[in-house]
């Protein structure tokens, strides 16, 4: 098995129930298809450098995952025909770094 990371974009205007169902969507579809989630990450919502699709703002969610050719091709089936998604990235790696949270606030 192979470690990734896949970040998704979605819409701004979602309520708390449409992410979460979101999240919990993904999270599913990686453990049906011969994956196993290690980390998730809710980034929130961040501003665009440039609009897409009229938006200026985007709901950040982070997967870590450990998955085969088939969990890739499944979320990427997925990810495509879903309407409340406006980008994704999925990056394979060789070895996953769990314990560095990049968007987290620091509490001082």
């Amino acid at each position: 098995m192979n470690f990734y990371e896949h970040t998704i974009v979605a819409k701004q205007d979602l309520s708390k129930t449409q992410f979460d169902k979101v999240k919990e969507k993904y999270e599913k579809l990686i453990n049906s298809s011969d994956g196993k989630v290690l980390k998730t990450e809710d980034w929130g919502l961040l501003n665009f450098s440039r609009k897409i699709d009229k938006y200026s703002k985007g709901f950040y969610i982070h997967f870590k995952f450990e998955g085969k050719a088939n969990t890739i091709a499944v979320l990427k089936k997925n990810v495509n025909l879903d309407k409340e998604i406006l980008r994704y990235l999925i990056v394979k790696y060789k070895k996953l770094d769990l314990k560095t949270e990049y968007f987290t606030k620091n509490k001082q």
